[in-house]
Formats: structure tokens, sequence, C-alpha cells
């Protein structure tokens, strides 16, 4: 495990490296061109030929190295290469700026993509990190410190307060809870009883625990969710596998095309050689893809710019793309549609308790513990009980239940059910917990001598204006699901309040992957939104990622899009941006496949030559650039 990580780091090292190489490459290229240009107005047409040389060779040597070994490793031809036998084309007809910038522009593209392709692999180093690689082994009642691949089924180890679990397996000594944020994504940790199954890369919140191992190392559910991101990785989306079949198309047709210009109209028109030669370079040079790499290239930057703006972060053009063909998103529950802390919803006291006297002993029994549920109560009595005073109250901790303390010469418990008396607690206020629980309510009850003195619900709340997102997306036709690992009943209510149209509960990892591999079945271009690491493989397996800003960093690196500020409202805009890329972009194109084709004939019927071929072909890069530029300001 620990080679693999080390791997992928140095992966990434090459990586970055790489790209800033080829951007410092394309620079200089840029300077290069720049002082050959000036140096030629005055006409040191020698020392201008040396520095266009260099631009062409600084410039120029990383996509060509690119393009041959893309060809001789796949066997077909590319749009690099084109790129470079245009450039060498016009410098042999003798215009070497119309080939330098060529190469400029495809060189600073090649940066630029190079620079959003060098995070692919970090959201595996980071997963690799959560796990564990020592595990506390229990040997004749001795712990032995263990790598945990050498850790078999049916071995007992030991995990203690705070530590994560190195693997998956039952407990079968202690109780404690657990925070399973990393696999289910819940904020809520989850209390577990003997007998109950724990999963690696989840943390032991509390309690010295003994656990039997029932998966090996390489096995467990978190090199699942490491699996399936590396899975969802190296799958080609639809769209990429038509602009890989349709480049080297466009190149054999091109090539071909030069060749038929330089060798058939000396037979056929009457050429002679020297002005079929010509014919075919500018040919060359005018049917170069500079138009069109323009026509997405500016609009796309411009997008992502307006996007970074408004809060909205693409981390490349496919995705920003893809955003405007969505037709299901499937959403994360907690920390999503959700704000990711339990808050109190419901406080039921005792009629003949008075309530801010209850309230008081509460707030500082509860205080003084740690857990997430003890922080919501403190907080709302903070916020809500006026006069509080902080006193010191010896609590004796029941992990896994509950706290009990002595409040002004009375016992006092605040747990769940089982820790004050189930059925006491489930009778309390005539059943009003089976109301609370259908609500997906979670509760805490708080009990004196008397017997059960109030319960206080807690929740995790939609977060504001869900509602109307809701409503957005449906009126543009977009289909919704909420994937949750929390239980049915709270998935249930929250389903409700946002008014999606389908939900699914207790969901692990997989089961989310295998539903947004459906939805892809059924609508074709998927969004999935979340915020956790247990998200990641399935916003990998989703056409477009998108990840809450405030989320973890494995969900923010796997994902293709992030909403700043975790503004999920945000959706709409993007989509909206994306929609007007779209058509800026099919504008673009088709406007600069009309200028190549006017060209292309107005040379073939020889009434062209280079310098208006170069005018009409770098005319047209210009119109198209400004036109995408209008997306900075939408």
């Amino acid at each position: 495990m620990r080679m693999e990580a080390k791997m992928f780091h140095n992966t990434e090292l090459f990586q970055g490296l790489k790209q800033h190489v080829e951007m410092i490459a394309a620079i200089v290229s840029g300077v290069l061109i720049f002082f050959a240009w000036l140096l030629s107005i005055d006409d040191f047409n020698i020392i201008s030929t040396i520095l266009f040389i260099f631009a062409f060779v600084i410039g120029g040597f990383a996509k060509a190295k690119e393009g041959i070994e893309e060809t001789i490793r796949e066997g077909k031809l590319n749009v690099e290469l084109l790129m470079v036998f245009a450039a060498i084309g016009s410098a042999i007809i003798g215009h070497w700026l119309e080939g330098a910038i060529l190469i400029f522009i495809f060189a600073l593209s090649g940066a630029l993509e190079t620079y959003t392709m060098n995070k692919t692999n970090k959201e595996i180093s980071s997963l690799m990190e959560l796990q564990p690689e020592e595990a506390l082994l229990l040997v004749d009642g001795r712990e032995e410190k263990v790598h945990v691949s050498t850790l078999s089924i049916g071995d007992l180890i030991i995990v203690k307060p705070g530590d994560r679990i190195p693997v998956d397996g039952q407990l079968i000594n202690g109780h404690t809870t657990v925070d399973e944020s990393a696999i289910t994504g819940e904020s809520i940790p989850v209390e577990k009883d003997p007998g109950s199954e724990v999963y690696a890369g989840t943390v032991n919140v509390n309690g010295s625990i003994t656990v039997r191992v029932t998966k090996k190392a390489s096995e467990t559910l978190f090199q699942k969710i490491i699996e399936l991101v590396q899975n969802a990785q190296s799958e080609k989306s639809p769209s990429q596998q038509f602009i890989e079949k349709f480049e080297g198309t466009y190149v054999k047709g091109v090539l071909m095309a030069v060749a038929v210009l330089m060798f058939a109209p000396p037979f056929l028109l009457g050429w002679s050689f020297q002005e079929a030669f010509y014919r075919s370079m500018v040919f060359m040079v005018v049917a170069s893809p500079c138009a069109l790499v323009a026509s997405i290239m500016p609009a796309t930057l411009s997008a992502i710019s307006n996007g970074a703006r408004n809060g909205i972060l693409f981390k490349g053009g496919v995705h920003l793309e893809r955003l405007n063909k969505i037709r299901a998103v499937a959403f994360d529950k907690t920390g999503t549609l959700t704000k990711g802390e339990p808050i109190v919803t419901d406080v039921i006291v005792r009629p003949d308790i008075e309530k801010t006297e209850l309230l008081q002993a509460v707030y500082n029994i509860e205080r003084q513990s740690s857990h997430p549920l003890a922080k919501a109560i403190t907080a709302y009595i903070q916020e809500n009980v006026k006069g509080l005073k902080d006193e010191w109250v010896s609590v004796d901790e029941h992990s896994g239940f509950g706290v009990s303390a002595s409040w002004n010469g009375q016992k006092i418990f605040v747990g769940k059910a089982a820790f004050v008396g189930k059925e006491e607690a489930e009778q309390f206020q005539n059943s009003v917990s089976k109301k609370l629980y259908k609500q997906g309510k979670t509760v805490v009850y708080v009990k004196d001598e008397k017997g059960i003195a109030a319960s206080i619900a807690l929740k995790d709340v939609l977060r504001p204006d869900m509602k109307n997102l809701m409503d957005e997306l449906k009126s543009k036709g977009i289909y919704t699901v909420m994937l949750t690992g929390d239980t049915k009943a709270s998935a249930e209510a929250i389903a409700k309040e946002a008014s999606v149209d389908e939900f699914h509960g207790e969901c692990l990892p997989e089961s989310k992957v295998d539903r947004i591999k459906q939805l892809n079945k059924q609508f074709g271009v998927t969004a999935m939104i979340g915020d956790g690491i247990n998200d990641a493989p399935a916003l990998k397996t989703a056409s477009v990622g998108i990840a809450m800003g405030e989320g973890t960093d494995v969900a923010l690196e796997t994902a293709d899009v992030v909403l700043m500020k975790n503004d999920l409202t945000k959706l709409i805009k993007a989509i909206e941006l994306s929609q007007k890329m779209n058509k800026i972009v099919k504008q673009n194109i088709a406007f600069s496949l009309s200028v190549i084709a006017l060209l292309i004939c107005a040379n073939f019927l020889q009434v062209i030559d280079l310098p208006f071929g170069v005018i009409g072909h770098e005319g047209s890069t210009i119109l198209v650039i400004l036109n995408g530029l209008r997306l900075l300001r939408s």
C-alpha cells in the first residue's frame, strides 16, 4: 500500500514538472516569435529566420513528440502532427510567422490541458492515506503492532479511542461510537455494540474496542472505494471517443488532399509543379484547425473565468460542456442537500417540570461531552435560554449509551432510549418519539428520579432554497435523485421536504455507483453532487461530478466541478453558463468551418494567394476568439 502511494506521488511530481515545462516552452516560443516579427519588419531576415526556427523547435517539441509517440502507439495520425506539418509547410513557402503562430497556439493549449490533467491521481493517494498501515494485533493477551497486510481473517485487533479502524471487522468487546463519514458521509457518529460491523478508514470516537477481522486489508470496503475511483477514471466518455475518431479522420483527409493537390493538377489541369506545390502548401495552412481550436478554447476559458467569479470552479472545458446535456442529477444528503450538522428541532418537557431549570441541568452535563449531538444540544440551549450559569458537574460517561450526573440532589440521565428505559421512553408524551422518528429525527432523552423528564429531537436540516432549486431543475426537464447512507426513514423525510423525484437510503459507496450507472443508462448524461470521501466513486462514475466547496479533499479533487461556499443554488448558474458556452462554440465552429471551406475553394480556383489565405485564416481565428470572450461579461 505504501509503495502504491509512493508511485502515485511520483506520478504527481512528474505531471507537475511536465506542466511547467510545457507552459515555459510555449511562453518562450511566443517571445521569440514577437522579436522575430519585429526584426522581419526591418528586413533582418537571417536573424528573424533563426529566431523563428528556435520558436518552432522550442514551442513544437512537446507536441511533435506527443504526436509521433501517439501515432506509433495507436497506429493512426492525429491533429498534433497535422499542426506540425502545417507549420513546416508554411515555412517551406517562406511564411515563417504563420507557421510559428500555429505552433505557439497549439503549444499553449497543450500546456493548459496538462494543467487540468495533473490532478487525476491525487484523490487516490489521499484515499490511501486514510487507511492505517499498522494494527494492534492481540496475541495471547499481548498487543503487538503489525502491518495490516499480515492480518488474517479471524485475528483479533485492538482499536483505541481516536484511532482509525485498520480493516473491516466485527466488534467483539466494548461499546463505542464510530465516525463513519469516510464511508457513509453521515456526520453523526454511529453507536456500536458487540456484534456490530465496523469498516476500515472509520474513526473509533470513544472507548477501546476489540475487533475480529472479517476481511483482508486488500478486500476492505475502503479498498473497494479506491478501485471504483480508478475504474471510473479509466472509462472514456462517448464524446471523448467521438473526438478521437474525428481527429484521425480529419488528419487523414487533409494529408490526402495535400498529396492530391501536389501531384494531380500538373497532369489534370496543366499546372506547373511549382504552382501545384505552392497551392498544396497554401491548402495545408488554410486547412489547419487553428480556427477550430480557437473556436473552443477561448470560449471555454472565458466561461471558466466567469464561473470562478460566481463561485463555480470548473476543472476543464469537457465538464462544462457536458453540464449542458445532463438529464438527471443525483444528490448526496448530508452536507449537500442538508447542512451536515445536527440541530435541535423539538424539546418536549414533562408538564410538571420547569423547562428552563431542566435545560440548565442538561447544559452543564452535556457541555462536557465532545459528541456532536451533545454539542448541538448545548448550542441550542445557549441560544434559547437566558441567564445560563456554567457550573461544574461530575459526569459519568456510559460509552455508547449516554451520560449521567448528580444535579441538585438527584440523578440525571441523558442518552438514548435503551439507556433511560426503552419502553418508558417510547411511551413518553403519548409516544411522541414515533412521530419524531418518522420525520427522520434523532431523539435524546432526559431522565430524572420521577421518570422521563424530556425528549430532545435533533435533525440535519435542509439547506435554504432547496425546494426552489428542485423546482428549477424540474422545469428544465432534469430528473432528481437523492442517495444517502442514512436510514430510510431519515432519507424519506428529507426527500419529501426537498421534493426530489426519487430517493435511496442506507447506501454504501458501491450501491451509489450502481445507481449512477443505472441513471447513465436511463438518461444518458448525469451529474452527481456530493461532499464526502464516500461520494468519490459516484462522482467519478457520473458524467459530471460536482463537489461542495467545503467537502473533503478527496471529493474536491475527484469532482469535475466545485461549488464554492457550499452554495448549491449555483448549480442553475453553472447549467446556464454551459448552455451559453455551447451556443457560442457552435457559432464559432460553424463560422470557422465555413471560412476554411471558402478558403479551400478559393485556393483550388487559384483566386487567392498565400497572404490573403493568411489574412482569412488568422482573421477568422481572431473573430472566433473575440466571440468566445463575450462569455467574460455574461
